[in-house]
């Protein structure tokens, strides 16, 4: 009965693939490493006893990183530019806006200038604000150009997409510094001119989703999911690597308790998470079937999903439950029964791949770890390497997220798909909407 727990503490399954994915350098969606990382992790998946291990490509609005910089008062500052920017060069004055919360725009005269916000928010604020929410504020107030700076020490500048589902190029370019590039242009170039460029290749372009499945061929399904795309200045251990390695864990594992199954598992590693979900997005549509009247899709062969994006970095993980109160107790139950500590959050977590289902009422987590850092940490930056990671958290919580699987699949088990309103409502509630309405991410107008 628990032999699958010792095997699963000895894995190197895992681990090994994490490292395959590391060493292949540019996971970029669309990019050619991109795609041998989809074709690693199908392969991974078959050897670990995952049936009909396959790849679907898609078509995506392709961005090819060039170079960027940022010239003040005769310097010239290191910055990297962030994917989907146009391909431009502008200049204005250099507006520092702080945090860059919504009211720190309300008053701000932005029109033609060079706007400079940080990645984090005061521990005051009640909710986090997105990149993309301050991007497009800048944007909406006539910003010629937008500099994400860092609140992480370490002279690591962040990345991090830009773009709509309509305009998949942003508006005006973007590029990230770091914290130290940030306070000295604060302190000596605000309200003089600078200069923002970006070089880019923007065209055409192809991504992939993997899937592989386990269990009876029961026409309700649990997806267990992750993405294999990163972004290009680091290796994209922690962002995603591990939750893609994770996915291999947890096939492996899922392999030997098979007849535990009551409900088909698919195993879905995603491409083109970090330039605006695309993959999932695209999955989504394919399952979606039009609700009539209601103009949204629904997902009734979808029991849950469980995504893993942002685990192994710390040892404890959180669950985002996204309002649904027995994905929240089923987590705790699990972490109980083995004695390990877990974090269950209710709110609705509208960033990363389980959105693009749980937006339309599909019971979904979004599993991530504790790291004690404010933000991202080393995320989105060039110091997410596999050496910030620890085999024995992949093997540990791999152990819990098994579990979890069976229980969801279980016909023991019942979470109800809730209504699109509902997650409506709970957005609104936290205060989400009026920045995903900004950025075109609200998807409830047509509901």
């Amino acid at each position: 009965m628990t032999r699958w727990i010792g095997e699963t503490f000895t894995s190197d399954a895992g681990w090994k693939h994490l490292e395959d994915l590391v060493d292949l350098g540019n996971r970029m969606a669309g990019s050619e490493g991109e795609r041998r990382g989809a074709e690693l992790t199908r392969d991974a998946l078959d050897r670990v006893g995952a049936r009909n291990a396959r790849v679907e490509a898609f078509e995506l609005q392709g961005w090819t990183r060039g170079d960027s910089r940022i010239r003040a008062g005769g310097t010239e500052q290191d910055c990297i530019a962030l994917p989907r920017s146009p391909d431009e060069s502008v200049t204005g004055d250099l507006v520092d806006l702080g945090y860059g919360l919504p009211e720190d725009f309300e008053d701000a005269d932005l029109d033609g200038k060079v706007v400079m916000v940080a990645t984090n928010v005061p521990d005051y604020y009640d909710r986090f604000v997105h990149r993309r929410e301050k991007y497009y504020r800048a944007v909406e107030a006539g910003a010629a150009a937008f500099v994400f700076r860092n609140h992480v020490e370490g002279r690591l500048p962040p990345t991090g997409s830009v773009g709509t589902d309509a305009d998949p190029i942003g508006g005006v370019p973007a590029v990230g510094v770091s914290k130290e590039v940030g306070a000295r242009l604060a302190r000596r170039f605000e309200g003089e001119s600078v200069e923002v460029s970006v070089d880019a290749e923007i065209g055409d372009a192809t991504s992939q989703n993997v899937h592989a499945e386990l269990g009876p061929d029961t026409d309700e399904a649990v997806l267990v999911t992750s993405h294999v795309d990163a972004h290009d200045v680091a290796e994209g251990a922690m962002d995603n690597g591990a939750g893609t390695a994770a996915v291999i864990e947890l096939a492996r594992a899922l392999a030997a308790r098979e007849d535990d199954l009551d409900t088909r598992v698919e195993f879905v590693a995603y491409g083109a998470e970090e330039v605006g979900l695309v993959g999932s997005s695209y999955d989504a549509e394919v399952r979606g079937t039009d609700a009539g009247e209601a103009r949204s899709p629904t997902f009734d062969s979808i029991k849950g999903v469980v995504n893993n994006d942002g685990v192994a970095r710390g040892r404890t993980l959180s669950f985002y439950t996204n309002g649904f109160d027995a994905l929240g107790d089923l987590a705790e139950d699990v972490a109980g029964d083995f004695g390990h500590p877990v974090t269950t959050i209710p709110e609705v977590a509208p960033h990363s791949d389980h959105w693009p289902y749980v937006r339309w009422g599909v019971p979904g987590y979004h599993v991530m770890s504790e790291t004690g850092d404010e933000g991202r940490g080393w995320g989105h930056t060039r110091a997410d390497t596999l050496d910030k990671l620890e085999v024995r958290d992949l093997r540990e919580q791999a152990v819990l997220l098994t579990e979890l699987t069976v229980r969801l699949a279980s016909d023991e088990f019942e979470v109800a798909h809730r209504p699109p309103a509902a997650i409506a409502d709970a957005l609104e509630a936290q205060n989400e909407a009026e920045g995903m309405k900004l950025v075109g991410d609200w998807p409830y107008d047509e509901a």
